[in-house]
This record gives structure tokens, sequence and C-alpha cells, in this order.
């Protein structure tokens, strides 16, 4: 919201009421009680007009709140905007919804008393969203805790769920309400909601069978079928396309382009459970919902002999309502009479039947949204009663209206709105009255017309229209609607505020209809059409259709048609006479509270923002009797003020009060309306406030302060300057002396604390070899401290350096343990940075070590040396042979030598070794075949030489005894086939001869001999000789 540029300061000094009068010819006045010319019409319109340009939509009328729907978003309601308004008075700040609300809160707290905020307009004017914007700054503002903001969420989520149900779209407003709501908020002594109850009225229940052109019904119905999911519409019997229900295709208006029903859908699902809904509950209303479409699809036909049936099936009907189908069949088509105490079923015929589903479907959902109303009061409802609580009501009550044709409805609507400007006249009043007695100042009596004539005329005993209308229902014979305008013709036809076509000259008659009558209520002239006054005064269901409601399974149905009613004889209330005493008890409730008001008024029909419709505006402004309120207003005076904010804001326009005044409040203000000038007949004194009767005064004085402020800005400057600069110097010396303070005290610490650590070290070393105590405990923990330091920057870097500081005795044992952590630490960083491979070389190579370490000449040789994948390139193994192993791969390959075990004759093999076996190869074939599972064991010697021998299990059958091999590479070689057939255990390492068995059982040995080269023989005995040479090659 965009506020005049003269009275804001960086965005954000306060805009006061009267600064705003500097811009008053750009954006006119914020309250019309400042209105010069306050009885012309014109120019009432034309200050709306100016601020409306500005997106300035609120304006007062002194403490009434008038409201124009900008039909846009406007940037004033943010959580900053609230606490811009939040504990401010009334007038020091622009006019808004949120002042509005925080000074009734404010009084409620204060005065202990209750308030209510009344808020009305026609349909379109922002009614429900001034109330929404109300109960949003309560919810926020207000303490809270857990419970009171679950409380303030079910307020806040109670508003979709009662618009869903009871707005609808009308030909002025997308989301209309459609019945009148009267909320209660509850708030404990602290100040925090912690209840509310809720009291509606005059639900139109007419729309739910009949919407003009270019309307809708209500909400919930086109929510239901666009929001629905497919099942829960599958179970509902239901379509989505609206123009499939009868219900819905009367107004023609399906979809709207400014509401999403599915959205809208949602939202209401979400708030049910949070109001309290239980699933079983939502299902059942919703089975209501569906029913009262399907009953609006209900056909009738017409027999031979007038006799009436239904032509569609209705067993879904019956089954969604919960009752039996039969009884259902029998009490749409027939009725119940008693005549002298026998009970009578006669059929209906084809227009009363049709009249009788209609009246079930409107009593299935009035009933209903009654019900739906009681719920949310549970939900609501004040949990423990609490002492010194108080009450702040919201009534948002449909507006005056006039529409092309005027029907019982609006009868009702208008009659509430003459009722609450009676009230409102009455107790605006009576508080203006109070206001005079209080200051002390003589009441001026105020000439104002009084619409108690106009009330009377419908209200009256046995002489009023309700009266008459009520009459005319209940007279046995034939009645009908112009029976009752003949009626009315009859009785106050000589009302000088009714007419009807028979009693009016002949210029009103051209423009009035025979079945028409014409009220002169406060806001203008309104026709009534009465073709259906009567029937919808009589609001009747056909007992026998009570009675088959009354045994329904559904729990919503059967609380809503209690079986009392159909008992009970008493023929209840008119819906007029309902209306009526409910609307008494109405404006009891208001007459016992304190109230404030907010007047909605529409700028325009199209629902454009930045349009102003005069004429439209000009008849809002004449039946919200917004000119009346002003008349009223300025009856007396136009300002009123409290003398310390009348001083505090003039006082620089007299020397006398300037700078300060230190006399009493009056008197200052007396001195200063004597230097400026007034006149005895411009002003009043009261006892705490000053009263001034024209705004032109006012306005005088507004425009001297606006010449005197270049004068009163520059002596501030120069006070200021010179208060800025005393405050320097004392700044500048308090700072100097502190800081001086500050270091000297700083400094005699420091030395303090260092003579204390001196002391305790000193001590410390004399008892560093005692137990750990008062004594040395800050020189053993400094050791321990500087041992950690040290430790830390001389940590070893490898798993090979061994070396380690030397800890304290103290920390001997932490240091063994500090020492194990860090190699371990060290050792697993190691293992992480050790590649796949080089894993694989390292477990191979510690197996070897446990195998050869200290056992074998040769190995100290092969520790540095790396073991291959393979010894035999790939071309090297025959391809036959490859072929021959299949699926079992070769993982090891070398070449051997062979010995014969008779004559020892060398022969050049190939060892390759797979998963499970190994096998000897001559070029392209396999000569030998070993099993794993048949190698015993593995024999070396402890020399330097490269034989060994493979010791093969006897009870394998296939082989021809052990096997004697010679590898230049016998530690790599016997490594890896261990570690293959998984016999690390099983390698004997004999320091002087080996056995091994020959063919048939026989055993031969191998003697291992000093010689000068390796040639292996046959010895005497034998034996295999295998020469060692001292200077031989390793076998690794």
């Amino acid at each position: 919201m965009s506020f005049c540029a003269p009275c804001l300061s960086a965005g954000r000094v306060r805009l006061v009421m009267e600064g705003a009068l500097t811009a008053r010819d750009r954006v006119g006045v914020q309250d019309f009680v400042l209105l010069e010319n306050y009885n012309s019409e014109a120019a009432f319109i034309e200050n709306l007009r100016r601020r409306f340009r500005e997106n300035l939509i609120y304006t007062y009328i002194g403490s009434v709140l008038v409201s124009m729907n900008p039909y846009k978003e406007l940037e004033i309601y943010s959580k900053q905007q609230m606490d811009r308004y939040r504990g401010v008075s009334f007038y020091e700040i622009s006019p808004h919804i949120y002042a509005l609300s925080d000074n009734t809160y404010r009084a409620m707290r204060t005065e202990r008393k209750d308030q209510c905020i009344l808020i009305s307009g026609e349909s379109g004017a922002g009614k429900t969203e001034a109330s929404k914007k109300i109960l949003l700054y309560y919810a926020v503002t207000c303490p809270t805790n857990d419970h009171m903001a679950a409380l303030g969420d079910r307020l806040l989520q109670s508003n979709p769920v009662l618009e869903a149900f009871g707005n609808a779209k009308t030909l002025r407003n997308d989301n209309s309400s459609r019945f009148g709501k009267y909320m209660d908020v509850q708030f404990d002594f602290r100040g925090a909601p912690v209840g509310g109850h809720i009291l509606n009225y005059l639900l139109e229940k007419s729309r739910v069978v009949h919407q003009n052109h270019g309307e809708r019904n209500f909400h919930i119905f086109y929510q239901l079928l666009d929001g629905g999911e497919d099942d829960q519409l599958n179970t509902l019997n239901l379509e989505r396309n609206p123009q499939n229900y009868r219900y819905l295709v009367k107004g023609n208006c399906p979809r709207v382009s400014s509401i999403s029903d599915k959205n809208n859908w949602k939202v209401v699902m979400k708030a049910l459970p949070v109001i309290g809904f239980t699933e079983e509950e939502v299902q059942k209303l919703l089975n209501i919902i569906a029913s009262v479409l399907h009953l609006g699809n209900t056909q009738f036909g017409e027999g031979e002999e007038g006799e009436t049936y239904i032509t569609t099936e209705i067993s879904n009907l019956a089954r969604l309502l919960g009752v039996d189908g039969s009884a259902l069949r029998e009490a749409l088509t027939h009725k119940k009479l008693t005549a002298k105490g026998e009970e009578m079923i006669t059929p209906l015929n084809f227009e009363q039947a049709e009249a009788a589903r209609d009246a079930l479907a409107k009593a299935v959902y009035g009933r209903t949204f009654t019900w739906l109303v009681e719920k949310i009061n549970q939900s609501l409802a004040l949990k423990v009663h609490s002492k010194g609580s108080s009450v702040i009501g919201l009534l948002d009550i449909y507006g005056f209206e006039v529409l092309q044709h005027n029907s019982f409805e609006q009868f009702c609507i208008n009659y509430c709105n003459e009722k609450l400007q009676q009230l409102f006249i009455e107790l605006t009043l009576r508080s203006e009255q109070e206001e005079y007695e209080t200051e002390g100042i003589a009441w001026e009596t105020v000439q104002y017309f009084d619409n108690k004539i106009i009330c009377d005329l419908i209200e009256e005993k046995h002489k009023g229209i309700i009266s008459i209308l009520d009459e005319e229902c209940l007279r046995p014979g034939e009645t009908c609607d112009v029976s009752f305008l003949e009626k009315l013709e009859d009785t106050v036809g000589g009302h000088p505020h009714f007419v009807t076509h028979k009693l009016a000259n002949g210029k009103t008659r051209r423009v009035m209809s025979r079945e028409e009558f014409r009220l002169l209520h406060y806001a203008g002239e309104v026709n009534y059409n009465v073709n259906g006054f009567l029937d919808k005064n009589n609001d009747l269901l056909n007992r026998n259709l009570k009675e088959v409601m009354c045994q329904s399974d559904n729990q919503i149905l059967s609380h809503c048609f209690r079986r009392e009613e159909v008992i009970d004889q008493k023929r209840p209330e008119m819906a007029a006479t309902q209306f009526k005493n409910s609307l008494m008890k109405l404006t009891e409730i208001l007459r016992s509270k304190e109230p404030s008001y907010v007047r909605c008024i529409k700028p325009n029909d199209a629902k454009q923002p930045g349009r102003f419709d005069e004429v439209l505006v000009r008849h809002q402004v004449k039946y919200l009797g917004l000119m009346e309120n002003l008349r009223v207003r300025r009856a007396g005076f136009a300002y009123r003020r409290r003398f310390e904010a009348f001083l505090q804001r003039y006082k620089p326009l007299c020397p006398e009060t300037w700078p300060n005044w230190h006399g009493r409040l009056a008197d200052g203000v007396l001195t200063l309306v004597k230097h400026l000038g007034y006149k005895d007949e411009e002003y009043k004194l009261g006892r705490s406030k000053i009263f001034i009767r024209f705004p032109k005064t006012l306005f005088n004085t507004e425009d001297a302060l606006e010449a005197k402020k270049p004068e009163i800005g520059k002596h501030i400057r120069a006070v200021l300057v010179f208060i800025r600069a005393c405050v320097y110097i004392y700044i500048v010396i308090v700072i100097q002396s502190g800081w001086r303070g500050m270091k000297a005290r700083r400094r005699a610490k420091r030395r303090r604390q260092a003579a204390d650590l001196i002391r305790r070290f000193i001590k410390g070393f004399i008892y560093r070899h005692g137990e750990y105590g008062p004594e040395n405990d800050y020189f053993l923990d400094h050791v321990r401290y500087s041992f950690l330091k040290n430790l830390r920057k001389n940590l070893p870097k490898s798993v090979l350096d061994k070396s380690w500081p030397t800890p304290p005795p103290s920390l001997d044992e932490a240091s063994e343990h500090l020492q194990r952590l860090h190699m371990r630490n060290m050792v697993t960083k190691y293992c992480w940075r050790v590649q796949p491979e080089w894993k694989k070389q390292m477990m191979q190579k510690v197996v070897a070590s446990e195998i050869f370490k200290d056992q074998k000449d040769s190995y100290p040789q092969s520790v540095g040396k790396l073991f291959l994948d393979s010894r035999l390139e790939r071309e090297q193994i025959s391809l036959k042979v490859v072929q021959t192993l299949g699926n079992d791969k070769v993982q090891y390959g070398v070449s051997v030598i062979k010995y014969d075990k008779r004559g020892f004759k060398p022969r050049p093999r190939q060892l390759l070794l797979t998963n499970t076996f190994a096998v000897l190869v001559d070029k392209t074939k396999i000569k030998q075949r070993i099993d794993y599972t048949a190698l015993r064991d593995i024999a070396l010697s402890s020399l330097s030489d490269g034989m060994c021998v493979l010791h093969i299990t006897r009870e394998d059958n296939k082989q021809k005894g052990d096997l004697l091999l010679h590898c230049s590479h016998s530690i790599e070689l016997v490594t890896k086939l261990a570690m293959m057939a998984n016999k690390t255990s099983n390698v004997n390492i004999n320091p002087g001869s080996i056995q091994f068995t020959v063919a048939r059982g026989k055993e031969g040995i191998i003697d291992f001999v000093r010689g000068a080269e390796l040639k292996v023989t046959k010895g005497r005995r034998g034996h295999l000789l295998v020469p060692v040479k001292e200077s031989l090659l390793p076998a690794w």
C-alpha cells in the first residue's frame, strides 16, 4: 500500500493522522469527520475516489472504518505491518483493518468489557476477507502456547470449510456468503484466545435447487466433482461433469476463471481433520452432498389417472441417505395427512412430487449445514472455564441487496440491515453522548432519520408484514401469494413506507408489476415480488419424508432429523418468524458489547482493480448509511484529542508552550488555543480532551504548523549541534579515562597472574617426584602437556620408523599405549593406500616368510624380488592344453625339470597351476595331473638348491608316485602352490636328505652334496645326488 510522500520518512516514520492533512488535496482526508463540507455526498465520494486512486483503501468516520475492495493484492498485510499497528493509539497512524482490530483488542483488555466488530456491505465488497484479516491479526499477535496455537489454526481453518458449504458464485461476487455469520472469539485474562463460537443466520437454501443465470450452486458441489479422487467419485456414483446434474445446470456456469475448485477441495480436505472431523464423519458428509445431486436427478412420471411415480433408479440415492429405498420412493410420491386423529395417505400430483423432492434436498442441505456449524463449535469450544475471560464478536452479515428480481431472501436480508442500522445509530449516539458527559460538555440533540418506523412496519405483532405473512400461511382454505399481497394492502396500505401497484400513482405503476410491493427502506426503495413468499416462509417438509429421514443410518442425518420432530404435533415456526427471533437475539448480543464497525464498499461490478464506478459507490454509501453516520458524528465537534497529544503536536506554535510546558495540561492547551486565536464557539475544553467544532479550525492550525516547521527545524538543528558537541566531549573524556583505567587494570592482573604462575611452577618442581596433588599438579600437567606437544611434532612418519620420544615417568604407560595406537593407525593408513595387486604380492610374501624364513638358505635373497603372476607367456602354453583344461583357467605357469624315478633322467616340463589342480605338461600333452586333495605335502631342503618333492597320497591309484621337480624359482613356485592347495602348513624343509615314494610303494632318497657344478646323478646306493655349489645363484 502506498502512502503519501510528505508523511513518510525512510519508510519507517509513523503516519500520524494530522500529518496526512498536509497532502489532503491529493489523497483526501483520513477521517471523513474532517471534511469541511460534510453534508455533501459529492464531497464524500470524491474523498473516497482520491484515496482509492492512491491505493489507500481504508478511511475513518470517527471510529468507523470504511473499506474499499481493491480487487488486487496490496502489500499491507505482512507481519511487519501487524507489528506496526500493535499497541498503537487508534488515530496515531494511517487507517487500517489492523488498527481497528488492535483498538478493539486493547479496549477489551483495559476496560474488561466484551467487544464486537460489525462488518457489513454489499456482496463482493470484501466482508469475508475483512473478517479473515481480523482473525489472522489475533492469531498472530495475541499471546499463545501450543494449545492456543492449535485453537488459532482451527479458527482459521473453519473459514474455508464454511465458505465451501455456505458461499457461492453470484452475479456480483465469485465468493459470496449466502448466510450470515456471527463468531465469538473468547480470550482469557492474559489476552490469549481460548475458545470460539459461531452462530449462522438464514442460509439461502433455495440456491440448492435453483440458481439465476450466471450464478452457481454452493462451492462444495463443484469442488467434490473437480477435486475428488476417482475411487471416491465411483463410491459416490458421481461423474466429473457438473452438466450431468440438474441442480448444477440452472445457472449455466459450471466453471469460474477466478476459482480453482480442485485446489479449494484440497484445502477443505486438509482443514476438516484440523477442525476435528473423523474419516467416518467426512465420508458421511460426502454421502450427503452426493445424495443432494442424485436427488436433483430423480425424475417423475404421470400415469393415465394422474398418479405420480418415479422413473429413475433411486437405490443409490437411498444408500447414500442411509434409508430404505421403497420407503423413500413412497414418501416422494405420497403425503400423509392427519384428520380427526386418523392418518390418511394421498398421492401427490406431478408438481407436488417435484416440490417434495426439492423440499427434501433443501432440508437435507440446510440441516447438514447447521450440523456442520455445531461440529465446528465443538472444536472451538472453551475446554476449561477461565476467570476474567472476555469476548470479541465478529459479525459478517449480508449487506443491503437490491436485485433485478427481489424475493423472500432479499426481504429478510434487508430487514436485517434495517435492524442493524437502527442499532448502529442508537449505539453511535449513545457512545457520543457518553463521551460528552464524561468530558463535562453539554449534549446537543442530533436530528437524524429514525428507521424504527420501517422496522415496526416489518416486525410489529399482528400488524407487521411478517405477522401477516404467517397468518396467511396458516389460514385454512385456498391461499396464494396474491392473497397475501391483498391482505397487505388491506392492513398496511396506508403506511408511508409501503406501496403496491394498486396503491401507487400512475408514474409508479409503470415501473411496478401487480405481484410486487415496495418498501421505502432507509437506504432506498426496493420492489419485492411476492411469488414464492408463502412457500419459502412455510419451508415445510412432508411428514412421511421426515419419518423416512429419522430412520437413516447416517449419523449426521439421524442427528438432523430427530424422532421428536415427528411425534410433536405442534407446528414449527415460520421461516420469517424464526429469522426475526434470531435477529432479536443477535441485537441483544450486540447491545451487550462495545461495538466497532467496518463498512465495506466495492468500487465496481466488474471486479477490476483501479476502476471507480461513482454511481455504484453512491448507491452503497446511501444504503450503508454512511452520510447519516457522518452527520451524527459531526453533530457536535468534528475533532477531539487528549490534552497531551494536542499539546505535544502543536506546542511549537506558542512561545509559552515551546519547547516544554511545565504546568497543568489543561492550562497549557488553553494558553496554546488563546495564542492561536481560537474563538469560543470553535472549541470546548473537557476534563481530558479538547473538542474542535470545525475542520477548518484544525486545518488552519495544521497549516500554521507546516509553515512553522522550517523555523522549528532550524532551532532543533542548532540545539542538536550544541548537544552533540557537548556529548562528544563528554564521551571522549569518558572513553579516555575508561581506556587508561582498563589498560592499568589489565597490566596489574597480568603481573599477579605471572607471579602466581612462577610460584606454582617452582613448588611443583620441588615436589615433582611426589604423588599428584595441589603442590605439583600444575608442574606435572605442564610436563605432560610439553611431552604431548613435542610428541605431536615428532611422531614417526613411517611404519619402519621405530623412533619414539622418551616420555616422563608419569606418562610411561600412556606413551606405550599411544605408540601402539599410532603404529596401528599408520599400518591402517598404509593398508588403505595399498593397491589390489600390491596387496596380493604382500600376501604371497607373508606366506613365503612364514614358510621359508630362517629355514632355507636362498630365502633372504628372494625377499626383495617380486613374485610374478606367471613365468610363462601366454603363447608359451599350448593352445591344445588350454582347450583341454576347459573352464579351469591357468593361474600360474613355470618351467621345471622333472626327474624320472627310475634312472633319474631329467625331462623339461611346464608346471601349470589352476584353482583345483596342477598339471605337468610336455609341450602339447598333459603328462600328469595332481589334484590338490591328493597332494599330501611338499618337501624341500634347507640349502640353496631348487629341488622340491611333491608327495602324493597313496590312495590315489592314478598317480605313479611322488613328483621330483627342479625349478629355478622354487620359493615362488612352492608359495603359490601351497596357497592354491591350502597346504601352507604342509611344506616340510629338511636339513638333510629327502625321502620320496616310487611306484608300487618303493621309496627313494635324495641326498644333497657340495659340488662344483649342478649335475644331478644317481649314486651308488641308488640315491639321487644333488650337488649344491657355494657360489650357486639363489633359487628364489
